[in-house]
């Protein structure tokens, strides 16, 4: 039987204004679909978002909602889920968005381990604004502020918060709908800060740009980076260079900070040892 997803978007909001072939609207029917495989009820769950394509995943989905500015979805959702704490808080944001203006709110959330789940959508440069190179830009690429070529170093976002601290760390691409499902679904059970970044085509203002070809040809190419872990792990060293392992990469128990907070909260009351 086919997923009615009418029950859990907004749907005087539709058609979206994503361009054709973008990925984006496969990530919102993952996200849809994670949420109702761990039996949240939608009143429960808010999802925040920034700037960018992926801000306007919080608009379509029918839960409380909140768009933010540019780099802070991550504050926002911080502040949140510390006042909701029981909430289901999901925060969608762009290469662009959660690594460069809002790089220094990723790395802590990563550090604390909130009870947040970030998922980082990442087609390489920041498409909605015309061009312009991302953290995640490949070196060489033409964008509107390298027009002679990117020069610098493209960040790997999973190694960034495995360093920081994230609890749990998962990569897909849009090429694997089935397979964004299940680490989001996972990621989304996890009691902890969850970090899933997910591959999407910009075909407009990346591949277009980059002669690379349409929607299709993009894709092809987010499939020449990506390979599973176990086979990117059984390469030599110097052949990892350029690829991207894809699954769940990093998972680990360490105390939530909401709970850490309570105790804290707790103490201040008079009531803890």
């Amino acid at each position: 039987m086919a997923f009615d997803y009418s029950a859990y978007l907004r749907n005087d909001k539709l058609p979206t204004l994503w361009c054709w072939g973008c990925g984006d609207g496969v990530i919102l029917k993952a996200i849809i679909r994670a949420i109702v495989e761990n039996g949240w009820d939608m009143k429960d769950v808010c999802v925040v978002s920034g700037i960018g394509c992926s801000g306007r995943m919080s608009s379509y989905i029918n839960c409380n909602s909140v768009h933010t500015t540019h780099g802070r979805a991550l504050a926002y959702a911080t502040g949140i889920k510390l006042a909701n704490p029981s909430k289901k808080v999901i925060v969608v944001c762009g290469d662009g968005d959660a690594l460069a203006i809002g790089g220094n709110h990723t790395i802590h959330a990563c550090r604390r381990n909130i009870d947040l789940n970030l998922v980082l959508i990442n087609n390489f440069i920041y498409g909605l604004t015309n061009s312009q190179t991302s953290p995640t830009t490949p070196q060489g690429f033409w964008t509107a502020t390298a027009q002679y070529g990117n020069i610098d170093p493209n960040f790997n976002a999973c190694d960034l918060a495995m360093s920081a601290g994230a609890s749990f760390v998962a990569r897909e691409s849009v090429l694997n709908p089935k397979r964004i499902e299940k680490i989001l679904s996972e990621g989304f059970a996890h009691e902890g800060f969850s970090f899933m970044e997910i591959f999407s085509n910009c075909h407009i203002n990346l591949g277009r740009k980059n002669k690379m070809g349409e929607a299709v040809e993009c894709l092809r190419w987010i499939d020449s980076l990506t390979l599973s872990k176990a086979k990117y792990e059984s390469l030599p060293i110097e052949e990892r260079a350029g690829k991207f392992p894809v699954g769940v990469l990093h998972q680990e128990a360490r105390v939530e900070y909401t709970k850490a907070y309570e105790e804290v909260r707790k103490k201040a009351r008079g009531e803890g040892k």
